[in-house]
């Protein structure tokens, strides 16, 4: 059977990837950090006891900053392919800590190519770039659109980039980049504005959060969705010769846009007033679900300057034909279905009953090697019981 090495296998794409190579029949050999407290979570229903014999999914500790460590790990495993998605990837908090996103999102991706090198095995690359590098170019990007990188976030991957071009060209490794625009899941971080969003309207509308803090509401993202977007990393590393890929849905979409659409498929109607750092968003109406809980004009979110980021990317949207054309890749769930999904599994964490709608996309859309569709229509079962 095929190996495959993931590094930040604990992330959202890590644990989606993964899921997809054990449904392929592959051996999966994931890198993560030690710490004190659980942080597999989002790999516990694939988990299997290392004991248990045939067991195809295997987890070692390590780090990024280590590079003997990565060496040894490419000496031990002689992985097929090596999958590197882990780095500090918060772009917020990258102007908090850029010394420490410079150190493992960009030098880190430098010891695992080197770690490649000197092992000398014969393996495929893949490097998790992103949209974010582009910053102030204008949309829509593709691959050969200038990089204008507007955080120490950005700057580390345009870093790792181009290490991942030159050992490429250099020293003839498989090697490619996948250039990804945003792409949320149910998994995504909460701290990331999608699941924010999702995350505190449901416990809103549980009585456990009163509003909601946001910072920029008027930049656009090309947003997409997640599982779709690891069967993109699977494509590159298929391909007989390495090549770098936009990957994105080639729509764009405001944080205000998500935000009124994940309001409405909940069952309510906002209203904003105000401007700049003063501006609100309040309910207009709601559903008579609702009405106990919320009244009009009660005030739902509002603007909070700490997160602002201190240089803005306003405007991204990705141009996929060349992923189109080569990888035979395009998105199945765009803006409003991955809004439904994401909004389905929060009202259920909250313990609510949602309108379902996301468990029909995942249904009607092949996603059946995620645990997603199995476990939304079980709970939707059991609160519903």
């Amino acid at each position: 059977m095929k190996k495959a090495l993931i590094t930040g296998i604990t992330g959202q794409d890590g644990s989606y990837l993964a899921e997809l190579l054990l449904s392929k029949g592959y051996q999966v050999d994931g890198i993560i950090r030690r710490a004190s407290t659980f942080n597999t979570q989002r790999l516990a229903h694939v988990y299997v006891d290392p004991h248990i014999p045939k067991a195809r999914l295997r987890l070692h500790y390590g780090d990024l900053s280590d590079p003997g460590l990565m060496t040894e790990v490419m000496y031990n495993i002689k992985p097929d392919e090596v999958y590197h998605l882990g780095a500090q990837s918060h772009v917020r908090i990258s102007f908090d800590m850029p010394e420490y996103t410079s150190d493992i999102t960009g030098l880190g991706t430098t010891r695992l190519l080197e770690a490649i090198r000197r092992s000398g095995i014969k393996t495929r690359f893949y490097q998790a770039s992103s949209s974010e590098m582009f910053g102030g170019a204008h949309p829509p990007q593709n691959e050969t659109t200038a990089f204008r990188p507007r955080s120490p976030y950005a700057i580390a991957k345009v870093y790792s980039y181009w290490m991942t071009v030159n050992y490429r060209e250099g020293y003839k490794i498989h090697a490619s980049n996948g250039i990804l625009f945003n792409h949320e899941s149910p998994r995504r971080g909460e701290v990331f504005v999608t699941r924010k969003i999702t995350r505190a309207i449901a416990n809103i509308l549980a009585g456990k959060e009163n509003k909601l803090y946001l910072g920029n509401v008027d930049a656009k993202r090309d947003w997409g969705f997640a599982p779709e977007f690891v069967q993109a990393m699977w494509l590159m590393l298929q391909q007989e010769k390495p090549d770098d890929y936009v990957v994105g849905t080639g729509t764009s979409h405001s944080v205000r846009d998500f935000l009124k659409n994940s309001f409405e498929y909940a069952g309510i109607e906002i209203e904003w007033k105000g401007k700049g750092s003063n501006e609100k968003a309040i309910v207009k109406s709601c559903s008579s679900a609702h009405q106990g809980r919320l009244r009009p004009g009660q005030v739902l979110i509002e603007i909070d300057p700490k997160y602002y980021r201190p240089t803005e990317v306003d405007h991204l949207q990705a141009d996929i034909r060349k992923a189109k054309k080569q990888l035979g890749w395009q998105p199945k769930v765009l803006f409003d279905d991955l809004v439904k999904v994401m909004m389905d599994f929060d009202m259920l964490g909250a313990g609510l009953q949602p309108p379902g709608e996301g468990i029909k996309i995942l249904s009607k859309k092949d996603f059946g090697w995620t645990n997603h569709a199995t476990t939304l229509q079980q709970q939707i079962q059991e609160s519903h019981g």
